[in-house]
């Protein structure tokens, strides 16, 4: 996961952002139908959950449609710390979703400290931005992915998709924003570059087998099958990787003001989930 940020920016240099977004979600959403027909698990019975599906699909072509149109200005390391705002989007609207979930004065202090962090890298596009002048909206759109991501999660869980099975839960989202995002690249109408080098090939290749389809069907098995609570604590992981393997790959810098606003994140993700 924390190598799909990096693996998107290289692709970008040849293959629109829009219309990257919509073969990734349309490439996993056909990998996704193939492996419960291989499985047997029906996706297309009536159970009430059209309604939260729709409302998931879109939040999820909004999140990414954000993640992709900002890596033109950002870079991959900063995208990936600012997504992860979306934990903090969960806990603060689980209440309103199962009031046994409301937020202890110690949760609340990590929410505080995490907004804390976030705020503090986000200023650097302003002072100090490696990535041009335009860092700034890149970085805003990052945040606002993150808040997206965090909305996706609370229809899930506040809608009839809460019972739903991993893959139905998983097409809904890769089904609509794949429809969606080709749409929206249509009406744009970015140039794609004449010929694909083997890398970004490569580069789709990931994003669509291993984090689109394998990853999340991975996920959502854990979930099934492990504490939540216990499970979150490794998310902190994928910011981390994400910020080393941007400067590994990409030659990113790795600045004070980020490191900073990744440990409060990591901090307030701890404090939200302490028992």
């Amino acid at each position: 996961m924390g190598l799909n940020q990096v693996a998107a920016k290289v692709a970008i240099a040849e293959v629109p952002p829009l219309a990257q977004a919509a073969i990734r979600s349309l490439g996993g959403a056909a990998l996704v139908l193939a492996w419960a027909w291989w499985r047997g698990i029906r996706l297309f019975e009536r159970d009430g959950s059209l309604s939260g599906g729709l409302t998931a699909g879109l939040l999820f072509a909004a999140e990414f449609g954000c993640i992709f149109l900002g890596l033109q200005y950002t870079t991959a390391s900063r995208m990936a710390v600012f997504i992860y705002i979306s934990p903090f989007v969960v806990a603060l609207g689980m209440p309103f979703i199962a009031k046994s979930e409301k937020l202890r004065p110690a949760q609340m202090g990590g929410l505080l400290l995490a907004f804390a962090g976030v705020a503090w890298g986000f200023a650097e596009g302003f002072t100090k931005p490696a990535a041009g002048d335009l860092q700034w909206l890149g970085d805003a759109l990052g945040v606002a992915a993150g808040m997206l991501w965090g909305a996706t999660t609370l229809a899930i869980r506040g809608s009839r998709l809460s019972s739903a099975s991993a893959e139905k839960t998983l097409l809904y989202q890769l089904g609509i924003s794949g429809v969606a995002l080709a749409l929206a690249a249509a009406v744009v109408g970015q140039p794609w570059a004449p010929t694909l080098s083997a890398l970004t090939w490569a580069s789709m290749l990931f994003q669509v087998v291993i984090v689109t389809f394998a990853s999340y069907l991975l996920w959502f098995w854990l979930v099934r099958h492990y504490p939540a609570t216990r499970l979150a604590s490794f998310t902190l992981l994928t910011p981390v990787f994400g910020l080393l393997l941007g400067a590994l790959l990409l030659g990113e810098p790795i600045t004070t003001r980020l490191v900073i606003a990744l440990v409060a994140v990591a901090a307030g993700i701890l404090l939200v989930n302490r028992r």
